[in-house]
């Protein structure tokens, strides 16, 4: 059920933001070097990697580590690369990822391929059998704010508490979060 609703959404998504996908796309290309889609490998259900795709809101060449471990993440920024980021738009391609079933529109955060403690803690608490999503409990409780430890208790509980009902709240908040512009460190 999870999966048609994922499919039903995405491709309404993609229909209805296609003109808006197009301008970030253009803008990326226009105030920066190189692609506009950056690909990033990362772990998806039970611990297979795949490739999710953002517009590229870093400089070609930025080390492909988390956000928050480069020393100074505002030198590597694209000139809108802050406000994709602040906005989300910098997650708009990440559809192709539902459209594909590498992820789904609630479910934790898919971690970095090279983020072991993310991933030795979430295959300890049997999260890793989750399909990764484009938003999650985490996201709505902290987002970039949250110490790993603590996001992957979020992530242990959405996985004993998860329904329909909760992915429609997680979806909820996170529109109200994203409007804010909350919990956005970078």
């Amino acid at each position: 059920m999870k999966r048609c609703v994922d499919l039903l959404l995405a491709l309404l998504a993609a229909l209805f933001l296609a003109g808006p996908i197009l301008v970030v796309a253009l803008l990326v290309r226009l105030t920066s070097r190189g692609p506009a889609l950056y690909w990033s490998d990362r772990v998806g259900r039970n611990n297979v990697i795949f490739s999710m795709p953002k517009f590229r809101s870093m400089r070609v060449g930025t080390p492909a580590v988390a956000t928050h471990l480069l020393a100074d993440p505002g030198v590597y920024l694209t000139p809108i690369g802050s406000f994709l980021r602040k906005t989300s738009l910098d997650e708009l391609p990440q559809l192709w990822s539902i459209l594909r079933g590498d992820m789904s529109f609630v479910g934790p955060r898919p971690a970095l391929f090279n983020q072991q403690d993310l991933i030795a803690l979430r295959t300890e608490r049997g999260i890793h059998a989750l399909v990764p999503g484009l938003t999650g409990w985490a996201q709505v409780n902290g987002r970039d704010e949250l110490p790993i430890p603590d996001k992957v208790k979020l992530d242990a509980e959405y996985l004993h508490r998860r329904s329909l009902v909760l992915d429609i709240r997680i979806l909820w908040l996170t529109f109200v979060k994203v409007m804010r512009r909350d919990g956005v460190a970078h």
